[in-house]
Order: C-alpha cells, then sequence, then structure tokens
C-alpha cells in the first residue's frame, strides 16, 4: 500500500467522522426544538387547574404566543450571524441560551417573568433549527441535500413523542418537564463544543471573503428575489398547516362526532405519518427532484385534508386518511428547506434558510388563531378542513413560481467563481 493510498484512506475517515457527529448533534439539537414544541401545550392543563401563578386561559395563550414570537424572531435573526461568525459557534450559543432560560422558568415568579422566560428562550431555540439543517445540508452531497434536511426534522417528531411520554409520568410535577430539557440542552451544548466541526462550505466561503459581509438585503437581489418570495409563501403556508394540526386535530375530530379517545388518538397517528413522510420524501426528492416532489406533497396534502372534511364510519379508513396526511403534510413543509439548501450558494444559505424559518413562524402563529376562531364559531368542522386544504393549494401555487435548479456558483476554468445561477435556475 502506498503512502498516497494511506493518506487518502485517513482523509476518508476523518471526513465520515466529521460528518457522523455533524449528523448526530444536530439531529439531537432539532430533537430538543421537537420536546418544546409540545412542553407548553403538555402542562397548560396542570397550570390552569392549579391556578399556579394565578395564570387563566387568557394568560396561557399569551405564553404561547410570545414562545412562538421569540422563535420566529430567533430564526430571521440567526440567518446573517450564521453566514458571518460560522455555524458552529452560533448553533452552540443558541443551545446554550435556550437551555438556561428554560431551567428558569419553572423559578418564575409571575406570569410576566413565566411569559419573558419563554421569550428568550424561544430566542435562542429558533435559531438552532435553520443552523442545524444549513450545517446538515452542507456536510451531504447535494444530490442527498433532500434526505439530510428530511432526516434532520425526524429528530423534531421524536422529541415531541419523548415530551409526550413524559408528561403522562409527570403531569403534575411538570416543572421536571423544564429541568429536564434546560439540563440535556447544556449537556448537548458541551458535546458540541468539543465535537461538532464548522462547515467546511462556510469556511471555503470565509477564505474566498464571501462570508465577511451578508446583508439581509442580499435575498432580495433580482437573482435570489423569485425564489425569496416563493419559498417565504410556501413556508408560511406549510408551517400554518403543522401548527394548526397539531393544535386543533383533536378538537375537530371530536366536533365531528369522533369519541375523545379517537380524536386523540389522531394526534399521534398523524405525527406517525410524519415521520414517514420524513423518510420517503427525502428520497424521492433526491431521485425525483425537489420542486417537483414539493409541489406533489403539498398537492396530496390538500387532498387528504378535504377527505378529513366527510364523518367516515371506518376506523380503518379515518386512520388511513389521518397517516397519509402527516405523510404529506409535514414532509412537504421540510422539502421547502431542502429546495432553499439547495438552491442557494454557501455564503448565503444561513440568511435564507433563517429567513424561510422565521416567515414561516408567522405562519405557526396564524394557523392555530384562524383555525381557534372557527372552533370558537362553531364551524371547526368541516370548514377547519376546509381552509386547511385551502392553504396547502396556495403552498402548491407558490412552489410552483420557485426556479428550477440551483443559484450555486459554478466554477470557470480558470476555478474562478461565476456570480450568476447556474443553467436552468431560472426556468
Amino acid at each position: 500500500m502506498t503512502s498516497a493510498t494511506t493518506s487518502s484512506g485517513s482523509a476518508q475517515a476523518a471526513t465520515g467522522r466529521r460528518t457522523l457527529w455533524t449528523v448526530l448533534l444536530c439531529w439531537i439539537t432539532v430533537m430538543l426544538e421537537g420536546y418544546d414544541l409540545v412542553v407548553l401545550g403538555a402542562i397548560i392543563p396542570t397550570l390552569l387547574k392549579t391556578q399556579h401563578l394565578g395564570m387563566t386561559a387568557v394568560d396561557a395563550t399569551t405564553v404561547a404566543t410570545l414562545s412562538l414570537v421569540g422563535v420566529a424572531i430567533g430564526a430571521v435573526s440567526v440567518g446573517p450571524l450564521a453566514d458571518r461568525i460560522g455555524r458552529r459557534r452560533l448553533l452552540i450559543a443558541s443551545v446554550v441560551v435556550f437551555s438556561v432560560f428554560t431551567i428558569l422558568v419553572p423559578l418564575a415568579g409571575s406570569v410576566t417573568m413565566f411569559a419573558a422566560l419563554r421569550l428568550i428562550a424561544g430566542l435562542g431555540l429558533g435559531a438552532c433549527m435553520p443552523v442545524s439543517l444549513t450545517m446538515m445540508a452542507e456536510s451531504m452531497p447535494a444530490a442527498r441535500r433532500a434526505r439530510a434536511s428530511t432526516l434532520t426534522m425526524t429528530g423534531y417528531h421524536t422529541g415531541a413523542v419523548i415530551t409526550s411520554l413524559l408528561a403522562l409520568q409527570f403531569s403534575d410535577d411538570w416543572q421536571v418537564l423544564f429541568y429536564a430539557l434546560g439540563v440535556v440542552g447544556l449537556v448537548v451544548a458541551v458535546i458540541q463544543w468539543f465535537f461538532l466541526p464548522e462547515s467546511e462550505a462556510f469556511v471555503k466561503a470565509k477564505e474566498s471573503g464571501t462570508a465577511e459581509r451578508v446583508p439581509f438585503t442580499e435575498l432580495l437581489k433580482p437573482v435570489y428575489l423569485r425564489a425569496c418570495i416563493g419559498v417565504w409563501v410556501a413556508s408560511f403556508m406549510g408551517l400554518l398547516l403543522v401548527y394548526g394540526l397539531n393544535t386543533w386535530l383533536p378538537k375537530l375530530m371530536n366536533d365531528a362526532g369522533y369519541p375523545v379517545p379517537t380524536a386523540v388518538t389522531q394526534l399521534l397517528i398523524l405525527n406517525l405519518g410524519g415521520v414517514a413522510g420524513l423518510l420517503v420524501g427525502g428520497w424521492v426528492a433526491d431521485q425525483k427532484g425537489i420542486k417537483g416532489t414539493t409541489l406533489g406533497w403539498f398537492g396530496a396534502a390538500a387532498v387528504m385534508l378535504a377527505c378529513l372534511s366527510v364523518k367516515m364510519e371506518s376506523d380503518l379508513l379515518l386512520n388511513v386518511v389521518v397517516f397519509f396526511t402527516g405523510v404529506f403534510v409535514f414532509s412537504a413543509q421540510v422539502l421547502v428547506y431542502a429546495y432553499v439548501t439547495n438552491f442557494y450558494p454557501a455564503a448565503i444559505r444561513g440568511t435564507a434558510l433563517g429567513s424561510a424559518s422565521g416567515i414561516g413562524r408567522l405562519g405557526s402563529i396564524v394557523g392555530p388563531s384562524i383555525t381557534g376562531a372557527l372552533v370558537t364559531a362553531g364551524i371547526g368542522h368541516p370548514w377547519g378542513f376546509y381552509s386547511f386544504a385551502l392553504v396547502a393549494v396556495l403552498a402548491v401555487v407558490a412552489v410552483l413560481t420557485l426556479p428550477n435548479g440551483s443559484a450555486e456558483p459554478a466554477a470557470d476554468a480558470t476555478g474562478a467563481q461565476a456570480a450568476a445561477p447556474a443553467a436552468g435556475a431560472d426556468a
């Protein structure tokens, strides 16, 4: 064996280790966000029942809303920073902020302080997902970026399932749920400090001078504007569906005449479908194209949501429809992120993904509010599902406007990078 062969083998092994640590630690980070997704909802009944800090239903709604607002602000703000100071340091800092303020939540002495702590924790949490998705995508070959995004997001639903199981065991001692999340987050941050490598794509962009300054307005340049608007609208609609369904599906099912146990079970089936959809959707997108797959997924989601407006006598049929609703709704949203990681060059990828996540978070606030208004008006079923189906159709329209291909700069014969998008990007 020659020294060159040995050197090549060592380099490949090192690259493999870097990729493994990136995949593992980014997946765990997203799992923490999935845990947080349902932790507040899981304890709100207990907080109201025990009148913790004198909390009312209105107070609980305010706390939940401010949590999402914090996440939205964090997601929008993180992009330019990630493209300027690096993915690794920003991700670790975000996890630390989120974890510390999560530990402090049970110690709040008033509803105002409780809400403020959730808002600040949300700022850190909002930064975690776009940075994790960016690092995962940049650790994979371009041909596997859709799978990188969908694989990362399986951690999201895994975290939600863990919270649900723990909430059943600690329904009265709800503080344990926050302490556990915060402590695990700090442990993860320490491990990230020692083992999480910086994105090689960022390092190369910085060395070339393109990572020094990335203003948000870069996304509004003509070469990116069409993709930017389409991604924002699709992300808004996608997260509106994800949060609207996760918040109100049991109630909508109960209003349709299904017994409470059946209605609650549908939420579990919905999320199981989400995991399956993420695994399948990423593979299909890498084989057939991200844009086309995203179109098909949102279109199928619209059909499934419309079907749920019809009362079904067969439990088996209901379970199948709900499962496939989860398959298409949850992975369609993640495929929008996959499009971003594939379309934008490394120098502005973090900014683009952060903006998509941040705008989408606005949908996560609007979705539960609109559906809640329909439920309050007594028309949650079937109009809740009609409105969801319409949102999916609007997402289809948004994806149709997206450019094909990639705007990743291509190296010319001299090694210089072209500024224009790759061929076909504006097709």
